[in-house]
């Protein structure tokens, strides 16, 4: 413990618990995940308040490996025993990207930001600021004036690679790979068990995974058409969910996303033109339907059975709209 306490302090960290925890100091391997609530202050003789994780009701999550912008956290954290609670002053060199951080986070936590803190070049993101400002007074002021913070911090949960679903963001390239196809499966599973909405959320997550790759290539490259040649079986899949449980333009979407890379693709073409004929769009329904039959003679009485029940649905609605037009007049 005391050397510990001895190698922050010659980091220009000095540390102070506040709560002690039972039991030793857990390991923090990279992939692990710290779940915490954090204070931050100026180190005037108020202890000026900047952010605290409490007032906004939601923790701090942090991926230890993952290069968090502001590393000094990954350092402090490391330090920590679960349900410990310590105040850290930290040295300007710990401290000067905190305005960038905090921007995001606050920024976040009102709705206007994407998500999570990636790594990336600190000082661009710094200079940038510092010229067009942060939108907060308090943090362009930091910027102007760095300065050491106080750092109360709250262990709540410490989580190890193998204890949690990693989400999309914290993966790299490899682990994106590797966990599409568990997360297709995963959608399979739940299809055959008729638990459609919980499919497509599956299989949404790993189209939002190979989309996030097809954006790192070139497209028509190579793997950009590896990558797309994975993903259309997955908007299938997803169209499908979504046309069972009634939800029928996400449905003519992506099935439309699907035909502009495979013009004849069958399945498609049938789903989306049962969607197209559950929301009216007539002249789609027919023409998709009927290329169908085209492609596939087999499928034949499928498709005149489903092109009968919109025929059936259209003189139905007809109907009603003659009588409620002809009660309009009649009185």
């Amino acid at each position: 413990m005391a050397d510990t306490f001895y190698q922050l302090q010659k980091d220009g960290i000095l540390k102070k618990i506040l709560y002690g925890a039972p039991g030793n100091t857990p390991s923090f391997p990279d992939g692990a995940k710290a779940t915490f609530h954090y204070r931050t202050t100026r180190t005037d003789e108020e202890k000026t308040v900047l952010d605290d994780s409490r007032t906004v009701g939601k923790p701090m999550e942090l991926i230890f490996g993952k290069k968090f912008k502001l590393e000094v956290w990954e350092k402090l954290l490391k330090t920590m025993k679960v349900k410990e609670v310590a105040e850290f002053t930290c040295d300007m060199k710990h401290t000067a990207v905190y305005p960038l951080v905090a921007k995001s986070l606050r920024d976040i936590y009102k709705g206007k930001g994407s998500g999570h803190q990636h790594s990336g070049s600190h000082c661009c993101g710094m200079v940038a600021f510092s010229q067009q400002g942060m939108g907060y007074c308090d943090l362009d002021e930091l910027v102007k004036s760095p300065q050491p913070l106080i750092f109360v911090i709250e262990l709540l949960k410490l989580e190890q690679p193998q204890q949690f679903e990693q989400e999309a963001w914290s993966m790299n390239e490899t682990e994106k790979l590797d966990k599409i196809p568990k997360l297709r499966e995963a959608g399979n599973v739940s299809y055959r068990n008729k638990d459609y909405d919980k499919a497509a959320n599956k299989y949404a997550q790993a189209l939002t995974m190979l989309e996030d790759l097809m954006l790192q290539e070139k497209p028509g490259d190579d793997d950009w058409k590896k990558l797309d040649d994975l993903k259309r079986p997955l908007l299938l899949n997803f169209s499908q969910c979504k046309l069972l449980t009634g939800d029928y333009y996400p449905v003519i979407t992506h099935t439309s996303d699907v035909l502009a890379r495979d013009p004849d693709n069958e399945k498609a073409l049938f789903r989306r033109g049962k969607a197209h004929a559950a929301v009216w769009n007539v002249t789609e329904a027919r023409r998709d339907l009927m290329r169908v039959a085209e492609l596939n003679p087999k499928l034949d009485v499928t498709v005149h059975k489903e092109l009968a029940a919109l025929e059936s649905r259209l003189k139905e609605k007809e109907a009603q709209e003659k009588s409620s037009f002809s009660g309009m007049f009649s009185s």
